[in-house]
């Protein structure tokens, strides 16, 4: 099954899918401050990752938002995360802010180790907080930490999807690794978690709790592309495993912060549902609408 090749063909080929439009449950935006920091992480991505990383839609916040719209994204989670102590709290209150404002976006929260923490999220969950950030790489910190215990809870309750940036890719933490991760899940097995980037690279450990966990999902950020290829490949049975597993997979694409065109993981997602028989346009229609509009309560489950 053939993807678009570029971004121009993205809308005439979800037409012939019958796809009316995507909903993307990994983007980012932040406040302007805090994303020039981010690109200019990615400007030294040499030093960083051994391998240049630039950014494809490097725009300001107006032009983003319209060539969101132009590929056909209708709903998307405007992801934030915090490096350090403080930052949590007044990055919930803009992520709300910018959700609430903004056509098309639902209001994201995020979460760090810190006194307070619940009390927090409560009150951004309370606020409308439909989909909730974590980072472990980034952030540094163990997902275990008794200060997130009270968080890992009310998430689990409220059902609230939590994206969680647990693998070792493209970078190992001190505390990542999907066996921390699924420490987590022992704990609050109803928690619905959506393992960022399909847990890359430990793929096969990522499934492993797909099956373990009727609510962790995968989603399908910067996944199977040639840029990622390079360093993180996918098993050759991909496809195969993920028959199994075809209602828990959601779109996410990282945009902007990524080095290709946004079509190349549609391409990419479009490859795995063609290998395989038991995927298809079925499982294109779930994964780039029906399940990420599941999770964040928005309509479109219904539609594909």
């Amino acid at each position: 099954m053939t993807g678009p090749e570029t971004d121009a063909q993205v809308r005439p080929w979800l037409a012939e899918l019958g796809i009316p439009g995507l909903v993307d449950l990994h983007t980012h935006f932040l406040p302007e401050r805090v994303l020039q920091k981010v690109w200019a992480y990615f400007d030294q991505a040499g030093t960083h990752y051994g391998m240049d990383w630039p950014i494809h839609y490097r725009h300001d916040e107006p032009t983003r938002l319209r060539l969101l719209g132009e590929l056909g994204v209708t709903t998307f989670a405007p992801l934030v995360y915090p490096h350090k102590t403080g930052m949590a709290e007044w990055l919930n209150e803009w992520a709300l802010d910018f959700g609430a404002r903004t056509p098309g976006a639902v209001p994201t929260a995020t979460l760090y180790p810190e006194p307070g923490m619940a009390r927090s999220l409560s009150a951004a969950l309370d606020s409308g907080a439909r989909c909730v950030k974590v980072h472990v790489q980034v952030g540094g910190f163990d997902p275990r930490d008794p200060l997130l215990d009270e968080c890992w809870g009310r998430l689990a309750e409220a059902g609230v999807p939590v994206v969680v940036h647990c693998g070792h890719g493209p970078l190992r933490g001190a505390h990542t690794g999907l066996d921390v991760f699924g420490e987590v899940l022992r704990r609050h097995p109803s928690l619905t978690a959506v393992l960022a980037h399909a847990g890359m690279p430990e793929y096969g450990a990522a499934l492993d709790l797909v099956h373990r966990y009727e609510r962790v999902h995968l989603d399908t950020t910067m996944v199977g592309v040639a840029f990622t290829e390079q360093f993180a490949p996918l098993p050759a049975d991909w496809s195969a495993q993920l028959a199994a597993v075809r209602d828990r997979v959601v779109l996410g694409t990282d945009f902007p912060n990524i080095p290709y065109p946004y079509a190349e993981q549609l391409a990419a997602i479009a490859g795995w549902a063609g290998a395989d028989d038991r995927l298809g346009t079925d499982f294109l229609r779930a994964a780039l609408l029906r399940n990420p509009a599941r999770l964040l309560g928005v309509d479109g489950a219904d539609q594909a």
